[in-house]
């Protein structure tokens, strides 16, 4: 039998258990509650409080240029606002009446947008604001609607109430990270960019380079004392290192304005340029502008996207080179190899194919050489579908092996390999089939998708003798003015074709701009060697056929021939005729190659002497005090020094005789009661020694005195008047 009286403790057990299911609920309702209805109150208390640690940002590293100029940098940037429930809002406190004038009219200097009275009616509705916990005043109104950068927010701290304390005022600020471009939209879409409120990078050389730019954050300890918080640092942040980029600011600009000045002339879509450096692969400049409209319908262009390293389409013309260096390297041709072209207009498999000048008759029967010249579309397909129809693997083996076709493992978001597929006829890809047409027409540029990079690289391979180098963007990273790591330049391919088919390649682009299509892209004063593209290339909707024909333009070669030093390929898109390669594109590589050749030229004085220069100047005769002083300053030799200054010292009369190495100044006798001979002299001293006699004295012409109306040696009467000639 249990000794427990179960009739007694059961109801004390079950007392119990109900007490602590509403002690529960309770807890449960109460925080319910919190979350809803008090939500708003404890947020605000949870930002009013100070954390025991606060993360310290570190300050992102520069983007400089090739010459050490600054491209990007960072900058802090304020957002500026009032909490009305701060000290000086306290009941029966009216410092703010008192000053919300003058603060009203300060800021209205600062920021002449808006008036005073707008700011005042602004901060008066902040001030009367009622906040869902019933009381007057909100936390955080915005001043200004936009951020400022430092200037500006020390001084709107000066002005009156808000030059106290932030905890009396109620004046505080956020402050934001902003990345600041001295040279404006210069390269932008390779510089790259940061997001509006956060310093996270999402594109160009920004994002690639992120963690080097970033830094490391570091850690602060926040201890209350006597009322106030002091800062204890506990991590110390690194601050991001510096990039060195190959970009030269002057030669970007100059490649910017030669393409913006051609798309506005013939109303393009889309304008690519990059120059790179033959030996080293260094990128010297990179344009990306498109066409935008603004509000009233006007065009503009600005940088959007990196279509230099993406916007893969079919290259056109400028793709020959490549086909012809594989034939050449392959031993299958020479440029003795005439083809018969006939009137311009071919069959190929059963597809019609035409030269650009079909309507005038074609070009009849060239050489190899002569194709590449005058780009014949028949010319270069004849040559690959002959010798690699059988077995077109053959050929775009080739391709990959001369290195059009190279995945350039570019350091930049968005870059798309070429796109040159092998032969096949058994995939269900329709876009990757391969048919009879597919070899002749992927020969002179069309069924393959490479971007501008790649054909640049290729061309610049040519020029340094086939050496391929790899794009570069990036020289080193620094850190507090140290070398902390160095991106040396890299070597892709060592050889992309035989020495012999090189060779005769590069003399073929030198004549495609001397004697081809090519000339307006050539100079009167270096050699240029280079090929020109003109290409129809799909609409937004991937047709060709929509109405308006679009057509890719491009130029791509080196200069000066002789001794390469840059590479260059502009492109532009534009839609229906004119349109041409070699005259629009090779225009805008003309205006680049000239400007960055003649920021080379020495600008000296001795440069500018030959055996005609004349290095002993011509000096009138009159004043030799002054003379001789004059001589002097610029390093000329007389036959004797005849005084300090002409200034203090006392006129000497003379001549003056320019001979093969100095000046011979001689005195000339003088007597104060004849009219002297002033025959050779400049009018300055004429006049001044013929009116100290008394004569009166008139001018005609310029130069030096030939010719005066009183004799010399006759006797000087005051007031006569002597007629000078000058010439």
């Amino acid at each position: 039998m249990s000794k427990f009286n179960n009739d007694k403790v059961m109801p004390r057990y079950m007392m119990i258990a109900l007490v602590l299911t509403l002690v529960g609920v309770a807890v449960i309702g109460k925080a319910f509650y919190i979350m809803t209805v008090k939500k708003q109150y404890w947020t605000e208390v949870a930002d009013r409080l100070k954390r025991d640690s606060v993360v310290v940002k570190p300050t992102r590293g520069n983007i400089l240029s090739g010459d050490g100029q600054l491209m990007a940098s960072t900058i802090p940037e304020y957002r500026i606002f009032m909490d009305f429930q701060a000290a000086a809002f306290e009941k029966g406190d009216s410092l703010w009446q008192d000053k919300i004038d003058s603060v009203c009219d300060g800021l209205a200097a600062i920021f002449p947008s808006k008036t005073a009275e707008e700011f005042k009616q602004h901060l008066e509705a902040g001030r009367l604001k009622t906040l869902k916990n019933g009381t007057k005043g909100a936390r955080h109104w915005p001043i200004w609607k936009r951020r400022i950068n430092y200037n500006t927010y020390k001084e709107v701290q000066k002005l009156p109430f808000f030059n106290m304390p932030k905890y009396k005022s109620g004046f505080h600020e956020e402050e934001f990270v902003s990345r600041n471009r001295p040279f404006g939209t210069l390269a932008m879409r390779t510089m790259g960019g940061l997001y509006g409120d956060k310093d996270s990078a999402y594109f160009g050389l920004e994002l690639s380079y992120d963690s080097i730019l970033r830094g490391t954050p570091g850690i602060t300890g926040r201890r209350k004392v006597l009322n106030k918080y002091m800062n204890i640092p506990v991590t110390l942040p690194t601050d991001g290192a510096d990039i060195v980029t190959t970009i030269d600011v002057n030669m970007q600009d100059l490649a910017e304005r030669a393409v913006m000045d051609e798309l506005k002339s013939i109303n393009g879509e889309l304008g690519v340029a990059i120059l790179m450096e033959v030996e080293t692969g260094d990128i010297k400049a990179i344009v990306n502008l498109m066409r935008f409209y603004d509000s009233q319908g006007n065009p503009y262009y600005a940088e959007a996207v990196n279509s230099a390293i993406s916007y893969r389409c079919e290259p056109g013309s400028v793709f020959k080179v490549a086909s012809f260096l594989v034939a050449l390297d392959d031993e299958v041709v020479d440029t003795s190899y005439v083809i018969h072209t006939g009137s311009g207009v071919q069959q190929m498999h059963g597809r019609w194919m035409k030269d650009h000048n079909w309507r005038r008759g074609g070009y009849g029967d060239i050489n190899v050489a002569r194709t590449l010249e005058v780009s014949s579309n028949i010319g270069v397909s004849h040559v690959i579908d002959r010798f690699y129809g059988n077995d077109p693997t053959r050929y775009v083996k080739g391709l990959y092996r001369v290195g059009i076709a190279e995945d350039l493992q570019i350091p930049l978001v968005g870059y798309q390999k070429p796109n040159i597929r092998m032969p096949d006829t058994k995939t269900t890809d329709r876009s990757k089939f391969w048919s009879k047409t597919t070899l002749p027409w992927m020969s002179i540029g069309y069924e393959t998708q490479i971007a501008p990079i790649n054909t640049v690289t290729f061309y610049n391979a040519i020029a340094n003798n086939g050496k391929m180098m790899r794009p570069r963007f990036v020289k080193k990273v620094i850190k507090n003015g140290e070398t902390i790591m160095e991106f040396e330049p890299q070597v892709i391919k060592e050889r992309i074709a035989k020495p012999k088919a090189l060779k005769t390649m590069q003399t073929i682009l030198r004549h495609v701009v001397s004697q081809g299509l090519g000339k307006r892209a050539g100079s009167n004063l270096f050699h240029v060697s280079g090929k020109t593209g003109t290409a129809q290339v799909a609409d937004e909707f991937g047709g060709y056929h929509s109405g308006v024909t679009r057509y890719w333009l491009s130029f791509a070669g080196y200069f000066p021939s002789e001794n390469p030093q840059y590479t260059c390929i502009v492109c532009l898109k534009k839609s229906g005729l004119p349109a041409s390669g070699g005259g629009m594109s090779g225009l805008v590589f003309h205006h680049i190659a000239e400007g960055v050749m003649a920021r080379q030229l020495k600008v000296s004085v001795d440069d500018a002497r030959d055996a005609q220069s004349v290095v002993i100047p011509d000096v009138k005769d009159g004043n030799i005090v002054a003379a001789s002083q004059v001589l002097s300053e610029l390093g000329i030799a007389t036959n004797s020094h005849w005084g300090t200054s002409y200034v203090y010292d006392t006129p000497i009369w003379g001549t003056a005789e320019s001979q093969a190495n100095k000046v011979v100044l001689k005195k000339t006798a003088s007597n104060n009661k004849l009219i002297p001979d002033v025959t050779g002299m400049g009018a300055r001293d004429a006049v001044y020694l013929l009116e100290s006699l008394g004569l009166r004295v008139k001018l005609h012409g310029r130069g030096k005195v030939v010719k005066q109306s009183l004799p010399s040696g006759k006797q000087a009467l005051k007031g006569c008047e002597c007629i000078l000639t000058l010439e």
